[in-house]
C-alpha cells in the first residue's frame, strides 16, 4: 500500500509515549507519507517519557490545514501539555472541521476532545479518558481501534498493530489529495 504525496501532522510534546510517537512516525514514513513533526513552537526537541528525544520540524504556528491530508496525536503525558497550547489545539480543531484525518491514541484522545473533535463521534482510548470522551459528547467504545468518519482512535501501544493499518486505509480510500499528480516510474 502505497501513500505517496500524503502528508501528515504528528503533534509532539515532552512526555510523549515513545512507541505511539517513533512506531507511528516510522509506519507511516515507510508507507510513503511525509511527516511533518509538529511541537509547541517554544523548542524544537521533545523527550519521550523515556527520556527518547523528537524532533519538531515546526511548531502549530503557520501550519496551513490545505497543506496536510491529516494529523495524529500520541499518547503519553504529552496531549495534556499539548492543550496548554492554543495553536495546537486549534490546529486538532481545524483539521477535524476541514473533514481531514484526526487520529489519536491512548491519552491523545484529550486533544480531540479540546479540540471538540468528538462530539457526534464513537470513540475509544486509554480507559481513564473514557469519562473525557463521554462528557465532550462522544461515545465511548473499548476496541481496539475505532473509526467514526474521519476520527480514528485507539486505545494503547498494544494496539498500534490495528491503528496503523486503519490511519494507512483511511488516507488509501481518501487518496491524496496533493499526490494526486501522476508519478513517475523508472521502467
Amino acid at each position: 500500500m502505497s501513500n505517496d504525496g500524503t502528508r501528515i501532522v504528528l503533534l509532539i510534546e515532552d512526555d510523549y509515549q515513545i512507541l505511539e510517537g517513533w512506531y507511528t512516525k516510522l509506519r507511516l514514513e515507510e508507507s510513503g507519507v511525509l511527516v511533518h513533526v509538529v511541537g509547541n513552537g517554544r523548542k524544537s526537541t521533545f523527550s519521550s517519557k523515556e527520556g527518547y528525544p523528537m524532533k519538531a520540524d515546526s511548531g502549530p504556528e503557520g501550519v496551513a490545514v490545505e497543506d496536510f491530508d491529516g494529523l495524529v496525536v500520541p499518547g503519553g503525558f504529552a496531549p495534556d501539555n499539548m492543550r496548554l497550547v492554543p495553536a495546537m489545539v486549534q490546529l486538532v480543531r481545524d483539521m477535524h472541521n476541514a473533514g481531514k484525518l484526526v487520529a489519536a491514541i491512548c491519552h491523545g484522545g484529550w486533544m480531540l476532545v479540546s479540540a471538540g473533535a468528538v462530539r457526534g463521534h464513537r470513540a475509544t482510548g486509554y480507559l481513564p479518558i473514557h469519562d473525557d470522551v463521554e462528557n465532550a459528547g462522544g461515545t465511548w467504545v473499548d476496541a481496539p481501534v475505532v473509526r467514526d468518519g474521519n476520527v480514528i482512535t485507539s486505545r494503547t501501544p498494544e494496539d498500534l498493530p490495528y491503528f496503523l493499518p486503519a490511519i494507512l486505509a483511511y488516507l488509501q480510500e481518501q487518496g491524496s489529495r496533493l499526490g494526486s499528480e501522476p508519478v513517475a516510474v523508472a521502467g
